[in-house]
């Protein structure tokens, strides 16, 4: 699978302007198999009731009678069964999907074969669910961008992204360069393939497949032709100073040296989503003044779950500064509460242990450069909590801080630390 994709990469990059005909020879038993491999055990099952373990009894049996579905094109994606589940805050539920077990390997492997066909031609500011670019990696672009490059900066919301991607357009944009139409078949047909909910059908005109791994792929596809071609191809060369955009998948942030250029770009950007069936959050999209003009005073704006703000470095002089969000942090001190009580009656022991695992994710993720505070405040916090839920153990529990100083000695509590310099390159 590997030499094949790598092959897929080099035709792009040799003949950017190439369509490929032959796509769908890639997604056959070798494949499939390795996308088995890949998948996690203990996930929840789709409408099929399949499970990684139950499917792989006759793994090879199964898969030989589903590459021969595909052949004669009686394979037909099933409806991908929609749950929901609480979001951080507590308040609202997302929606999750979750495909039928043989959609979940078809998909993985058709996943690979776009991201080998579209890798090449995705621009450099693009880093949502791309090999080897990551959320701390956008953000120290942008970091760079605020520094040296802004004044204003356009900080948009595109409404419901995922849920309103035309089908029409999104087809349009893959046969501009694919021509194997066995291969667009069945991604229409995953666009199609609907939702079960509470044991009623409900089809899908609109939307990237729920759950799917060729959902981000192809969400990507459809803002590189909405989005970040026309940005680089057309609003940078009418801007009367520098401009630039950040984008992880639907998350972006435009940044423009002058106001009359972010002015007229925020205008001209909802007309273009308007063109491809999108519309900006006018609650949530707005123009700041952010950079060295406007200072420390600046208005703050959040990305990836971090606040930017402007500051002073040691020398007086204007720096940008960023910090867990507000939102974001009281999310996660809801779930770590929410997890304490769920968890309370378990050994300490393996409490400690397992609530490591928590701060460590934690700590990777938001220990940034100017953020100790904000990291600090949490571990504090999750002290406290841990505190009270061992108080409430029994009515006749003494557990005070002393105590449970004397039982951090024995399970030592992960303490916080800043592990990405997001100035580094």
């Amino acid at each position: 699978m590997s030499t094949g994709l790598e092959r897929i990469r080099q035709l792009v990059q040799m003949e950017p302007e190439r369509k490929l005909q032959t796509l769908m020879h890639n997604v056959n038993v070798e494949t499939l198999t390795a996308a088995h491999c890949m998948q996690k055990t203990g996930k929840a099952a789709g409408v099929d009731r399949e499970t990684k373990a139950s499917y792989g009894e006759n793994l090879q049996e199964n898969l030989a009678g589903l590459v021969e579905r595909m052949k004669a094109f009686s394979y037909r994606p099933q409806p991908v069964r929609r749950t929901y589940i609480p979001k951080g805050d507590g308040t609202k539920l997302r929606s999750l999907g979750i495909p039928a077990y043989e959609d979940k390997l078809v998909q993985s492997v058709m996943a690979d074969v776009l991201g080998a066909v579209y890798e090449p031609k995705f621009y450099d500011f693009s880093y949502g669910y791309r090999e080897g670019k990551s959320c701390h990696d956008a953000i120290k672009e942008l970091v760079r961008k605020l520094q040296w490059q802004t004044n204003w900066v356009v900080d948009a919301d595109i409404k419901g992204f995922f849920d309103n991607v035309d089908h029409d357009w999104m087809m349009r944009f893959l046969e501009h360069d694919i021509e194997d139409k066995n291969f667009l078949r069945y991604v229409k047909r995953f666009m199609k393939s609907g939702c079960m909910e509470q044991g009623e059908l409900r089809e899908t005109d609109k939307g990237v497949p729920q759950g799917g791994s060729i959902s981000p792929v192809m969400a990507n596809v459809y803002l590189h032709y909405t989005i970040d071609m026309w940005f680089d191809k057309s609003v940078r060369k009418q801007c009367c100073g520098s401009a630039s955009m950040v984008r992880y998948a639907d998350d972006v942030v435009f940044c423009f040296y002058c106001r009359s250029d972010a002015e007229r770009f925020y205008g001209s950007l909802k007309r273009r989503l308007a063109k491809f069936g999108l519309e900006v959050s006018e609650d949530k999209t707005r123009i700041i003044p952010f950079g060295r003009e406007a200072g420390k005073r600046a208005p703050t704006f959040d990305f990836l779950g971090f606040t930017f703000y402007g500051g002073k470095n040691r020398k007086g002089r204007f720096t940008v500064k960023l910090q867990t969000s507000k939102k974001k942090l009281k999310a996660k001190r809801q779930a770590v509460k929410a997890w304490l009580r769920e968890n309370m009656h378990t050994p300490v022991a393996k409490l400690i242990e397992r609530l490591n695992r928590k701060l460590r994710g934690h700590y990777n993720y938001y220990g940034v450069t100017h953020n100790s505070k904000k990291m600090v405040d949490f571990y504090q916090y999750v002290k406290w909590q841990l505190l009270r839920t061992l108080k409430r153990r029994s009515q006749r529990d003494k557990t005070n801080w002393d105590k449970l100083d004397s039982i951090f000695e024995r399970f030592p509590i992960l303490l916080p630390r800043v592990s990405v310099n997001i100035w580094e390159r």
